[in-house]
């Protein structure tokens, strides 16, 4: 079977429209604008919360964007909840185009979610985004009773580059003796920047959703200097050891036609020789970024609830 029959045979089996890879010789907005913009009104079964509201929270260069859900089953407040950073490479992604995972998340894991709007490249650059997430989580563990969230039983969560954010999150406190999260959720999680054109892919793993030229185009606009490539702030996967020590539970999703399959894996071995509690999904026939692909895909929406409900269970809401 040919690469591309294997694509045309994909695609089928889970009703997917065509789709052609993002043309990078577009200017960065309307890439942004292309940019997972999917029609969720057809979804049969969207969840109802109780409340969904935007709000700000304080960032090291101005006040941030975000946004909060609260579901249904949510409780008397404080209870538990969940930091959530979207996924796009550092350049692309925003509230808007993780709003059906949050709402599903919030749905499963009968939890509070705050979705965090973090500054993007090529604006700003590399530590940018990782100060940002860094100020939500410092913000969130100080004033998360604010908006109903208890300080001591907060997740952090995100898919590609939002699990890089989260995962960098977690070890942060280690080396900074902060407020450490109480779980971290990594969604098929970006956990290095330093190998991308050496990495040997698999047909099926190298061009749907994501792609080598795609890595370069998201490195070379957040991390204009090789030196930073190692850097253990943007490739989690590669720090000391002592600073996986002592790290909270994890959850990592990995999916089977996506190039960052080996290194969720890997860093779940990381963590679990470290003693850490890790659990661990695979989707065999899924892409990198399936969870945004609940309008057409059941099985995106099932897992979406699923990784809320396991979350949820980790901070004792279920």
């Amino acid at each position: 079977m040919t690469f591309d029959d294997a694509f045309r045979n994909f695609r089928e089996k889970l009703h997917l429209p065509e789709m052609q890879p993002p043309d990078l010789r577009l200017p960065i907005e309307r890439l942004r604008q292309q940019f997972f913009r999917m029609d969720y009104s057809g979804e049969p079964d969207a969840p109802e919360l109780a409340e969904v509201k935007l709000l700000t929270v304080p960032g090291p260069s101005g006040p941030l964007k975000a946004r909060l859900y609260v579901p249904l089953g949510a409780g008397i407040p404080p209870g538990p909840g969940i930091l959530f950073f979207h996924g796009g490479g550092f350049v692309l992604g925003d509230l808007e185009s993780h709003d059906m995972i949050c709402r599903r998340m919030a749905e499963g894991s009968r939890c509070r979610v705050l979705a965090i709007d973090y500054r993007l490249a090529p604006e700003t650059c590399f530590p940018c985004a990782h100060d940002d997430a860094l100020a939500a989580w410092q913000w969130i563990s100080h004033h998360g009773e604010e908006i109903g969230i208890d300080h001591r039983r907060i997740a952090v969560a995100g898919d590609s580059a939002g699990g890089n954010l989260a995962a960098f999150i977690c070890q942060q406190m280690n080396r900074e003796g902060g407020p450490m999260p109480a779980f971290q959720l990594l969604l098929y999680p970006l956990l290095q920047f330093a190998d991308i054109r050496s990495k040997k892919m698999s047909p099926q793993e190298s061009g749907f959703f994501i792609s080598v030229g795609l890595f370069e185009f998201f490195r070379g606009h957040y991390l204009p200097s090789p030196e930073t490539f190692m850097d253990p702030r943007i490739s989690p996967l590669f720090a000391p050891a002592e600073e996986l020590r002592n790290l909270p539970p994890a959850h990592i999703i990995v999916c089977g036609w996506d190039p960052l399959h080996d290194e969720g894996l890997a860093y779940a071995a990381k963590l679990r020789a470290m003693g850490i509690q890790v659990s661990e999904k695979e989707y065999p026939s899924m892409v990198h970024g399936f969870l945004n692909l609940t309008h057409i895909s059941a099985t995106a929406r099932t897992a979406a609830r699923e990784v809320g409900k396991v979350t949820g269970e980790a901070l004792g809401a279920i």
